[in-house]
């Protein structure tokens, strides 16, 4: 497998509506490429999510590198949060904490799916699987259901959405109806079988959600989709579970 060429773009860039931008790993297999949110406030802007971080995300995507941007991790899952130690602030659900401080290859799961199969392309020559792991990124500050991240212009309310992981976050911005999912939801096969998924929790997480008049729902993977997809995917969820 070939890598990318020196000084080459690991990183694709977005501008979406509503001061959001998407940011993506190109090269990383379409099932573990997670989505990366950028929402820009007048005060200070959110990142949601850092991708997997084996190419630094603040060099290639330098106006990121800036003390006013949180970097708020929906979980604390490998592809989601390998890019956390490169901003000062970083905030994340108290039940993700103790793995955002101590990240280990077993429980951020890099073990089980970062391997060389994940990668389209190697993100630079000589890239180790067995040396890859997820720098630690002890959060600043810790987020509850309820809370609110505001950015000045605009207020981003923190859902708690266990299920996929204990703490699973999703950020709500009711002005706009954009609902920022992480792995919650998104359109594709989601995940309820892995080391921290609850099932029964994942059903009331999911009842929760369809409550929301969603207009558009940025996941940590798959396209974005408005609310007639929005509940077609939590009704076919909950189906599926019964």
């Amino acid at each position: 497998m070939r890598a990318v060429a020196p000084g080459g773009h690991w990183y694709g860039i977005e501008a979406r509506r509503d001061g959001v931008t998407h940011i993506v790993e190109p090269f990383v297999e379409d099932f573990f490429r997670c989505h990366i949110w950028h929402v820009a406030g007048r005060q200070k802007d959110v990142l949601i999510d850092t991708g997997v971080g084996v190419v630094s995300l603040t060099d290639q995507v330098g106006w990121l590198s800036r003390d006013r941007i949180l970097a708020v991790a929906t979980h604390s899952h490998f592809d989601h949060i390998g890019g956390h130690h490169e901003f000062a602030n970083r905030a994340c659900h108290r039940l993700e904490k103790d793995v955002l401080e101590k990240p280990t290859r077993a429980n951020t799961l890099v073990n089980r799916y970062a391997k060389f199969r994940i990668f389209e392309k190697l993100p630079y020559r000589g890239y180790e699987e067995n040396t890859y792991r997820v720098a630690a990124a002890p959060p600043t500050a810790l987020l509850e259901h309820g809370d609110v991240i505001d950015l000045g212009n605009r207020r981003l309310q923190i859902l708690h959405v266990p299920g996929h992981s204990p703490g699973s976050i999703a950020l709500w911005e009711e002005e706009t109806a954009i609902l920022f999912s992480g792995d919650a939801i998104y359109d594709g096969q989601l995940i309820d079988d892995g080391p921290g998924t609850d099932i029964s929790l994942y059903l009331d997480t999911m009842r929760r959600l369809r409550e929301l008049p969603v207009a558009v729902v940025h996941g940590g993977h798959g396209p974005s989709f408005g609310r007639q997809r929005f509940h077609e995917l939590i009704d076919a969820y909950v189906s599926s579970r019964r």
